[in-house]
C-alpha cells in the first residue's frame, strides 16, 4: 500500500498536472463543435457524414483503451515524467495533424494519435498519488475531475468560439498549442514524481495486451469489489449518456438548446461539487461512505429519470438529473482515492492504467447496450437498467472491507 505522507507538495508538479489533466477534458470535448465540418469536405451524403463522425469518436476510446495500461505500466518502470513528457508532445502532434487534415485517412491518424495520448490520464492519477499526502488524496482527485470537468465544458465553448474567428481547423491548432507548451513547462519544472526504489522491474510482453492487464487487476484481492461497483456504474453512464438526447426529444419534444443546456448543467455541477462539496463531507465521511452515498444518489436519479419517461412529466427529469449529477461526481474522486489507498506506489500506474481500459470498454459497450434495449424495451429501458446495476454495485461495495 502506498503511503506517502510528504505534507508539501511541488508547486510545479501540482501546476502541471492540473494543465495536463485540463488538456485532456479539453481535448475530448473541443472538437464536437467542427468534426462536422471538417468531415463534410470527404464525404458525399448526410449519413456518411454522420457515420464518419462516430467513427472518429468511437477510434478515440478504442485507443485509450489499448494505450491505458501500456503508458500505465511504463511509468511504473521508467517514472511518471517521461511517459507524461512523451504524451503531450504526441497530444500536440495528433491535434496537429488533424486540424491539417487533407483526406479522411489523415482525419482518422490525428484522431488516433490523440487517444493513444490520451490513455496518459491513468499515468496522471498514478503521478498525483505519488506527489499527494495518502489522508489528502481523494480531495486532490476531487481537483483532477473538477479541472476535466472545467476543460470538458469549455471545450465545446472554445472550438465554437475559435473556428467561428479562424476557421474549422484553428481550435486544433489551439490545442495543439496548448500540449506543446505544457510539454516545455513540464520538462523544464516538472521533477519526476517516482522515486527509483518503488518502481516496478522489467516490463512482460503480457503487460502490452490490454486484456491481460484488466485480468490483472482484477485478480487483486483488495480492489475486485471496488473495481466491480465502478464498472456497474460506468455502464450505467454511459448508457444513460448515450440515449439521453433521444429520449429528450422522443418524450418531451426538446430541442437541442435545451438537451446542451442539461448537459452543461451536469458539467457545471460535477465542478461545484467536486470542488466545493467534497471538502466538507471529507471532514465527516470515509472515502467508502462517500462513493456509497454517490450510488445511491444515482439510483434515485435513475429511479426519477425513468418515471419522467413513464408520465411524461420534465421536472421530474430535471430533478433526477440533479441528483443524478451530484451522485456520479462524488463517486468519481473517492473511488480514485480508496484505489490508490489500496496498492503499492510500484503499481499506480499499472493499476490506474487499466481502470481507465475499463471505462474505455464501457463507453464502448453502453451506448450500444443503451440503444439496443432503448429500442426493445421502451424509452425507460436504460434508466431502469441503471438503477438495477447501481443497486448491485452499492450492496458490493458495502461488503467491501476497509473504509
Amino acid at each position: 500500500m502506498n503511503t506517502n505522507n510528504n505534507s508539501q507538495i511541488n508547486k510545479h508538479s501540482l501546476v502541471f498536472g492540473l494543465i495536463s489533466v485540463f488538456l485532456i477534458g479539453i481535448s475530448f470535448s473541443i472538437v464536437m463543435p467542427v468534426i462536422p465540418f471538417l468531415v463534410a469536405p470527404y464525404v458525399s451524403s448526410a449519413s456518411s457524414q454522420a457515420l464518419i463522425v462516430t467513427l472518429l469518436t468511437s477510434i478515440y476510446a478504442v485507443c485509450t483503451f489499448f494505450s491505458g495500461p501500456i503508458l500505465g505500466a511504463m511509468s511504473d518502470r521508467y517514472g511518471r515524467r517521461p511517459i507524461l513528457l512523451i504524451s503531450l508532445l504526441g497530444a500536440s502532434l495528433g491535434f496537429f495533424i488533424f486540424g491539417l487534415g487533407g483526406a479522411l485517412w489523415v482525419l482518422f491518424l490525428g484522431r488516433i494519435i490523440e487517444g493513444i495520448t490520451g490513455g496518459s490520464i491513468g499515468t496522471i492519477f498514478a503521478y498525483f498519488a505519488d506527489i499527494t499526502p495518502t489522508e489528502e488524496r481523494t480531495k486532490y482527485f476531487g481537483w483532477v475531475s473538477a479541472i476535466v470537468g472545467v476543460g470538458t465544458i469549455l471545450g465545446p465553448t472554445l472550438g465554437g468560439l475559435i473556428s467561428a474567428q479562424f476557421g474549422n481547423s484553428a481550435p486544433m491548432f489551439f490545442g495543439s498549442l496548448l500540449a506543446l507548451l505544457n510539454a516545455l513547462y513540464g520538462y523544464f519544472y516538472m521533477p519526476e514524481s517516482l522515486k527509483s526504489e518503488n518502481r516496478s522491474g522489467q516490463i512482460s510482453i503480457s503487460q502490452f495486451n490490454p486484456l491481460s492487464q484488466l485480468k490483472y487487476i482484477f485478480s487483486i484481492s483488495t480492489i475486485q469489489r471496488l473495481l466491480l461497483a465502478a464498472t456497474l456504474l460506468w455502464i450505467s453512464s454511459a448508457s444513460i449518456q448515450a440515449v439521453f438526447s433521444q429520449f429528450s426529444i422522443d418524450t418531451f419534444n426538446w430541442n437541442p438548446a435545451l438537451i446542451g443546456l442539461m448537459f452543461s448543467i451536469m458539467g457545471l455541477q460535477d465542478i461545484i461539487s467536486q470542488s466545493l462539496i467534497m471538502p466538507q463531507m471529507l471532514k465527516f465521511m470515509s472515502d467508502k461512505q462517500i462513493a456509497s452515498t454517490g450510488i445511491v444518489a444515482e439510483v434515485i436519479g435513475y429511479t426519477l429519470m425513468a418515471i419522467s419517461i413513464i408520465t411524461a412529466i420534465p421536472v421530474i427529469l430535471v430533478v433526477g438529473v440533479f441528483i443524478y449529477g451530484f451522485g456520479d461526481s462524488v463517486f468519481g474522486p473517492s473511488f480514485n482515492g480508496l484505489l490508490s489507498k489500496s496498492v503499492g506506489a510500484s503499481e499506480q500506474g499499472r493499476v490506474q492504467g487499466g481502470v481507465q481500459s475499463i471505462q474505455s470498454l464501457t463507453r464502448i459497450f453502453g451506448p450500444l447496450i443503451a440503444g439496443q434495449i432503448y429500442i426493445l424495451l421502451g424509452h425507460s429501458a436504460p434508466a431502469i437498467m441503471g438503477a438495477v446495476l447501481l443497486f448491485i454495485a452499492f450492496i458490493v461495495i458495502i461488503l467491501r472491507r476497509g473504509k
